[in-house]
């Protein structure tokens, strides 16, 4: 799995006082280039060498994670960090705020639903809606197998929403929802999803088969 992270960089701006100022100037100054400095020490002795550290403790449970080893990817094995522990110690960092990620599904797959959105949702997407629509499609998963349709059927409908170019993605949580509803007896809320699914997503396996699920609800042209 892979997830982009974006950096942005800060300006400063200058702005000019009237000479008669220059002693608050140098003092002004003086302040400034000891917050850089501090910036920049954070940044290259501090920020860059904890994100190392957290990008080495983070590898192993990955591997556990790849291998469906989920209670050793998320509490480690004694000698390598689970994602639990890279959380509580890196949880500032990318790699931190991505063993959340993984943290929510391992609980997801483990049955643990109320862990698994617990740290679903403390996860960052960083702007990636891909990653974002898979997040909120996650969470459906668990909502649902909490009995909480409401919430799941709500962030189904975001997950179909949020990236529609990928549109297999969209189609199965636009799916979901829809099902999600006729289960719920709302059978009316059911047809105008599967009818969007028609529509929206007509070459996706979900989309080809719409018709078949508004045939069922009666609701066929």
């Amino acid at each position: 799995m892979s997830i982009t992270h974006k950096h942005e960089g800060a300006v400063i701006r200058g702005q000019g006082f009237l000479e008669k100022n220059n002693k608050r100037i140098l003092v002004v100054l003086g302040a400034i280039i000891v917050v850089i400095g501090g910036y920049f020490g954070y940044k290259y002795f501090f920020k860059l060498p904890e994100e190392q550290k957290a990008v080495e403790a983070i590898a192993q449970a990955q591997e556990y994670f790849a291998s469906d080893s989920l209670q050793l990817a998320l509490n480690g094995d004694g000698r390598n960090a689970g994602f639990l522990k890279v959380i509580s110690k890196y949880g500032n960092t990318p790699s931190g705020n991505l063993a959340k990620l993984y943290a929510g599904e391992s609980y997801l797959h483990l049955g643990d639903f109320n862990n698994a959105v617990k740290y679903l949702k403390e996860f960052d997407a960083k702007g990636s809606l891909q990653t974002q629509a898979m997040v909120y499609g996650l969470l459906g998963d668990a909502y649902s197998e909490l009995k909480k349709n409401e919430e799941a059927v709500e962030n189904y409908k975001k997950a179909a929403a949020v990236f529609e170019f990928n549109q297999t993605m969209s189609s199965e949580y636009l799916y979901r929802a829809a099902s999600l509803y006729e289960v719920m007896g709302k059978n009316k809320e059911a047809i105008e999803l599967f009818t969007q699914l028609k529509n929206k997503f007509p070459r996706t396996e979900r989309g080809f088969s719409a018709d078949k699920y508004l045939g069922k609800l009666g609701a066929t042209e």
